[in-house]
């Protein structure tokens, strides 16, 4: 047993994926009223510790900490609750209600697919759940069977959708990276791997691939690399399962659709799925297998997708915007200082690297660093130009590029050992060695040849 932060203990890994691990811990302390839950001593819950490039990374810190109260407020049954986070040296977790129980993708490798009205009404409530974070402006972008658990409540089966807010972490443009979008392959919709405008209809898409994985035993697009992968979202349609019914391939068909546009809402998805698991189970009746029929009517899009933040076309207040549209994916775009307004400035904001206006309100594109807002000086200001006694927060960035890079050496040079002045010598030429024994070479028989 660790401790992390003041008020937990970490007992054992329960699961590590590709943001950090998830230990077994136990509450040392009530929490304080930073925290959501404050929990009691003695309390068994999960922490996940996100790896070390995240936490030493500034970007992802200031987004963790911007991010604190929406992850915090994000509650509904079908979502695994955060408690508190932890943000202690060189150390970010999540502190979340521990829930026993599988995995999504451990129980179909274990106990194979679903039938199809369990496969609609599970994935219903999971319809739900992005329901509630879509009208809260959070997009999960990594929905897939690994990142739902399962919590046994009255013998049955109650899907958990965790993992809210991690891909948004991992997202960050400071995060050196090999992968140019957040997600799994197999579970990616075409938008996010083309780089295109990202909306909560990204999550419809990976719902609908996870419904056919849970109908089938595995995912539509396949391949042996992750560019294969890829190309077959953007380029292929799913094939229908024999084993699927038309009502439900109606529902899977929507989800998948290439273009965003024609994806169902979260709520329309969730009410059309329990109208199919009603229409095709054995006891349904003809209005209910007539509705069934006609459920593409209730698969309507929403009309006003949550944006991604952040993402390619997303209108995200901490993004630097040109005068084009809002959303452009141009990350070297200026905001101008319009005339006579003053320039915005935002010391917590990781892209905020707005220019001084230049003469005549344009953007000067040397000038790179916002001016220190005015205000009254303080005591100890004195000598210190205006400023505090603490540095600015563009000083602070600037000292920590300065130190991740190796300065520059400077030292005299002796002329006789510069190679571009120094003459070439030229080196006494070696006698050829004769032969030790010319007797034996003479004796060797020749090299067998065909």
């Amino acid at each position: 047993m660790r401790p992390i932060g003041s008020k937990y203990l970490l007992e054992e890994p329960l699961g590590r994926g590709a943001t950090g691990t998830v230990w077994r811990a136990r509450q040392r302390e009530t929490a304080g009223a930073e925290a959501a839950v404050p929990g009691q001593p003695g309390e068994t819950v999960a922490i996940k510790v996100l790896k070390e490039e995240l936490a030493n990374d500034a970007d992802i810190v200031m987004r963790f900490l911007r991010e604190r109260s929406v992850l915090l407020r994000l509650t509904h049954p079908n979502i695994v609750r955060t408690r508190d986070l932890v943000v202690e040296g060189d150390v970010l977790a999540l502190v979340m209600d521990l829930v026993e129980g599988p995995d999504l993708h451990r129980y179909i490798r274990e106990s194979g697919p679903l039938t199809p009205v369990a496969a609609a009404l599970l994935t219903a409530q999971i319809a739900d759940a992005l329901a509630a974070s879509h009208a809260d402006g959070v997009v999960h972008r990594d929905l897939k069977p690994a990142n739902v658990l399962l919590a046994e409540r009255d013998g049955a089966m109650h899907p958990m959708l965790t993992d809210f807010g991690i891909a948004r972490l991992a997202d960050s443009p400071g995060l050196t990276r090999t992968h140019e979008f957040v997600g799994t392959p197999a579970y990616v919709a075409p938008e996010s791997a083309e780089g295109r405008p990202q909306t909560s209809a990204v999550d419809i898409y990976g719902a609908g691939i996870l419904l056919y994985e849970l109908v089938t035993g595995r995912p539509p697009f396949a391949g042996g690399t992750a560019l294969e992968v890829l190309h077959r979202h953007l380029s292929e349609e799913p094939r229908r399962p024999s084993t699927v019914p038309g009502p439900l391939w109606t529902v899977i068909e929507r989800c998948l659709s290439k273009d965003p546009d024609r994806r169902p809402s979260a709520v329309n998805l969730a009410r059309g799925l329990r109208a199919v698991a009603a229409g095709i189970g054995v006891h349904a009746t003809p209005a209910q297998i007539e509705a069934a029929d006609g459920v593409g009517a209730l698969l309507a899009p929403d009309p006003a997708p949550a944006p991604v933040p952040g993402a390619p076309g997303a209108a995200d207040p901490t993004q630097v915007l040109s005068h084009g549209a809002p959303g452009s994916a141009d990350p070297t775009q200026v905001l101008p200082a319009g005339a006579g307004a003053p320039p915005r400035y935002d010391p917590a904001g990781a892209t905020s690297v707005m220019p001084t206006g230049g003469p005549g309100g344009g953007a000067d594109p040397t000038t790179v660093m916002p001016p220190v807002p005015p205000g009254p000086p303080q005591a100890g200001q004195a000598g210190q130009g205006g400023q505090g006694e603490e540095p600015h927060p563009w000083q602070n960035q600037l000292r920590a590029a300065r130190d991740r890079n190796e300065q520059t050496q400077v030292q005299y040079l002796d002329p006789s050992q510069d190679p571009l002045r120094r003459r070439p010598q030229r080196q006494p030429q070696q006698p050829p060695h004769p032969p030790q024994n010319q007797n034996q070479q003479r004796q060797q028989p020749p090299p067998y040849q065909q």
